[in-house]
């Protein structure tokens, strides 16, 4: 690969979350762009250097099921003033279960026209990160594996990813620890 040279754009994503009581968590989401020189886009508009785009979503959900309870979303910089108008779009979200097929029923819901193409990639990277976030509040006790858990485990789990393939070491080890529990 070639030497960097002058850095133009930075787009920063982060996702934290935050314990909201018993089982409920805060998921928040923040994206930001910035751009290092002025740049002119196809409508004629010259923007300054700075931050085209600073955004936020705040999920709570309900660590128990996954379930997306509430949703808010917060603009503290966007590029034109109309791109406020979108910052309702993600309430066709409340009541969603982060699950399979979540990407693409969001994109169904709030994508294209009907929303923000940033809030909506910034949700499509806060759906794993929840994950994440709801393991970390969990694990702060040792798990009881009983088949609901096992059940959701597998479900969220098995075959996403290489380490947690279908006959995987991972996959093999979680299956025997739930036959174990069966038999005691």
């Amino acid at each position: 690969m070639r030497e960097k040279g002058e850095k133009v754009h930075t787009r920063t994503i982060e996702i934290n979350t935050y314990v909201a009581g018993e089982n409920k968590l805060i998921v928040e989401g923040i994206l930001k762009d910035e751009r290092f020189q002025e740049t002119y886009v196809p409508t004629g508009e010259k923007f300054p250097p700075g931050i085209m785009h600073h955004m936020s979503i705040r999920l709570l959900v309900n660590g128990s099921d996954m379930k997306i309870e509430d949703v808010a979303v917060e603009f503290g910089h966007v590029p034109r003033e109309y791109c406020r108008e979108t910052e309702e779009c993600l309430r066709p979200v409340k009541g969603m279960q982060i699950t399979k097929g979540f990407t693409g029923r969001v994109k169904e819901l709030v994508g294209g026209v009907k929303g923000c193409a940033h809030l909506v990639e910034l949700l499509q990277a806060m759906a794993p990160a929840s994950f994440q976030g709801v393991a970390a509040y969990r694990a702060k006790k040792p798990t009881v594996l009983d088949a609901r858990l096992f059940k959701m485990v597998h479900d969220r789990l098995v075959n996403t990813c290489y380490v947690w393939r279908e006959g995987g070491p991972l996959t093999t080890a979680l299956q025997r620890k739930m036959s174990s529990l069966r038999e005691e």
